[in-house]
């Protein structure tokens, strides 16, 4: 390849000025104005390498997106790949299916793209342009990286010629489960898709938002320009271009298993659940089961399984081995892109909130459900499920859960201190709220310690170490020790809704012992992504305050700011447990349902027909994936009480 198609080519020029600079660095004569001069000058050098391969890109039209704040907007940045046209760039650019791909060469040539295929385990997306000769980068090799050193990061937005440049260093290898390097330059948006450089102007990856915690296109975005930012290695995504270019998706390889506990870091890889029909139950692994070692490398801790997996795709083959009882078995695993959504089954009974270590205690039958067609009755404490000891209400849910809808089951109940056992057969869960959902606000817990001062009523507060503006409406049930629900309001862009939400939802507060939480953004353009952690400290610092009913806690939101409100509740699916939207807009696709998160959602709306037809159509998009959902088109007051009933049935079992 000639050396104006090797842009990233290291010229002798370069590799001198390096080690000038590595000299430099080491050597007490030098001065400091020198050092940062030569620093400059490496920089300097290395993006005008790496500078024609670097491209901008526009998107024009799209999908209809649950919010523009938690996707791409404005021109951003793609790497040439191939000297026939062939462009990678981030996948986050891509969410909302642009209509129209235009691309800008460094030259200023301008041409329509086409979307090949994504990369979605490294969330890359391949682009082709019909241009010929272009110049290509150098990648790094892998056993160069190395922590501390230099790392520049380039993009192309702002200018044809001359690249965006920040400067930082390599903070971390093998980071978000082994897909990326880490470096403290700061990223944004606009060079997501931009190439990550040594100063020996080589691509060491490729700039792109990623979360070691959940995925998908937009996962990371809300960190760009903390110090925090990632790229995939250039080297990793050469390895699968050829799958791209003939336009295969790639997937990540999913197992299909849970694990008992949360800490990573324990010495103990337990199964807790194998989801039905996913690899992990075709392959024979069961609940109990305990991995030993993952493609002959010792696993003692789930985090080495995380990485083990992290870097496998749909289709790769894994090799277990697993310690039930006394064998360590053997088993051969093909990893799955998709596993089937999973719905839990339906009893239909709202548990006790004062808990019990003997047993489930009904508090109430809900009508039409499997409990009440079984006969089970409020007050009946349920002890066994078919051979399994039920100690608690916790223990119950937990069961249920487990089980999908048509599942029969042989219960023990203990009622009048008799022993009476049923049958009773889960249903799916119901798409209405039940038209009696019995509160039990009034009844006594044990007194708070502080709640002679407990502030109660509404009140406007400011959060500390935000300096950001919340109110509350806290009705004066919430000094009983009672554990109360919490309801996250989040407005519409410029319209609070404060004295309408505090006229309609009182009296349900007082009536169900609901505190309602209300943060608030005086930003024109609503709710961002970088809105999260205020919003989940608001929440903290409610549940310090007051005594919160850890299985009702839920996101209300209306037009707008439905988009923030389903990315705190798939962002932090251990604390909330709902989202009611009104009037949202469609919703994408989401996350798939998580049995050991249970999500419950409520769409509700009030707008023409057209758009209630859309909205229903995000109802039943939501139910394929798995979640509970009730559609709803009810009107003002009763809109309020129907949601208020549903909120009093989210710890239902």
């Amino acid at each position: 390849m000639t050396a104006m198609m090797r842009c990233g080519g290291v010229s002798s020029g370069v590799c001198g000025l390096a080690v000038w600079l590595c000299a430099a660095t080491s050597g007490l004569a030098q001065t400091d104005a020198r050092l940062e001069a030569l620093e400059e000058r490496a920089f300097q050098e290395a993006a005008v390498l790496v500078a024609p391969c670097l491209v901008r890109i526009d998107t024009v039209g799209g999908l209809e997106q649950l919010s523009d704040e938690v996707t791409s907007a404005g021109s951003t940045t793609g790497l040439v790949v191939s000297p026939d046209g062939h462009i990678v760039s981030s996948a986050f650019h891509f969410a909302s299916k642009p209509a129209s791909i235009l691309v800008t060469l460094q030259d200023g040539r301008r041409f329509a793209a086409e979307q090949v295929a994504t990369d979605r385990l490294r969330m890359i997306t391949l682009l082709k342009i019909d241009a010929k000769g272009l110049s290509v980068p150098t990648a790094a090799p892998r056993d160069s990286f190395r922590v501390g050193q230099w790392a520049i990061a380039l993009g192309r937005t702002f200018e044809a010629e001359a690249p965006s440049i920040s400067v930082g260093i390599i903070s971390a290898l093998e980071r978000v489960w082994g897909k990326a390097i880490q470096t403290d330059a700061k990223l944004s948006p606009v060079n997501y898709g931009g190439a990550l450089v040594d100063v020996q102007g080589r691509v060491m990856g490729v700039i792109v938002p990623l979360s070691p915690h959940e995925s998908g296109e937009t996962a990371g975005v809300e960190w760009y320009d903390s110090g925090i930012g990632f790229a995939v290695p250039l080297v990793d995504i050469l390895a699968v271009l050829d799958h791209l270019k003939a336009g295969r998706e790639l997937l990540p390889g999913l197992l299909g298993i849970t694990f008992r506990g949360k800490d990573l870091n324990a010495p103990d890889v337990l199964i807790d659940r194998v989801r039905f029909d996913s690899p992990a139950e075709k392959a024979g692994l069961k609940a109990g089961d305990r991995i030993v070692s993952i493609d002959n490398q010792p696993v003692t801790r789930m985090a080495q399984l995380r990485q083990a997996l992290g870097r496998k795709y749909a289709d790769d083959v894994v090799r277990l081995e697993v310690r039930r009882n006394d064998d360590v078995l053997p088993l051969e695993v093909r990893l799955a892109g998709e596993l089937p959504p999973f719905a839990s089954g339906y009893l239909g009974v709202l548990p006790s909130r004062v808990p019990s270590t003997d047993g489930a205690v009904i508090r109430a039958v809900l009508p039409g459900s499997p409990a009440e067609q079984a006969g089970l009755q409020p007050r009946d404490r349920i002890v066994r499920w078919n051979e399994i000891d039920i100690t608690s209400e916790a223990a119950l849910a937990d069961q249920v859960s487990r089980l999908r809808p048509g599942t029969s089951g042989q219960l023990t109940l203990r009622r009048a201190d008799k022993d009476v056992q049923v049958t009773v057969t889960l249903a799916a869960a119901p798409e209405t709220v039940p038209e009696q959902a019995p509160s039990d606000a009034s009844a006594a817990g044990d007194p708070q310690e502080n709640a002679a001062t407990l502030k109660t009523g509404h009140l406007d507060e400011t959060l500390a170490g935000h300096d950001r503006p919340y109110w509350l409406y806290v009705p004066d049930s919430a000094k009983t020790g009672r554990a109360h629900g919490l309801m996250v309001f989040l407005h519409p862009s410029l319209d609070s809704q404060e004295k309408a939400m505090l006229s309609a939802w009182r009296p349900e507060c007082e009536r169900r012992g609901i505190i309602l939480l209300a943060p608030k953004t005086d930003n024109p353009r609503g709710w961002t992504p970088n809105d999260l952690e205020f919003l989940n400290d608001c929440v903290a610092h409610v549940r310090q305050q007051y005594r919160v009913a850890t299985d009702r806690i839920w996101v209300q939101t209306t037009g707008n700011a439905a988009g923030i409100g389903l990315l705190a509740v798939f962002r932090q699916r251990e604390t909330f447990r709902g989202a009611a939207l009104l009037n949202p807009p469609p919703v994408g696709k989401l996350p798939e349902n998580d049995p050991e998160h249970r999500l419950q959602f409520h769409l509700s709306a009030t707008a023409d027909t057209t758009e209630a037809t859309k909205l229903e159509r995000s109802a039943k998009s939501l139910r394929e994936r798995g979640y509970p959902v009730v559609f709803s088109t009810a009107q003002s007051a009763p809109l309020v009480e129907e949601l208020a009933r549903w909120a009093e049935c989210l710890d239902r079992i």
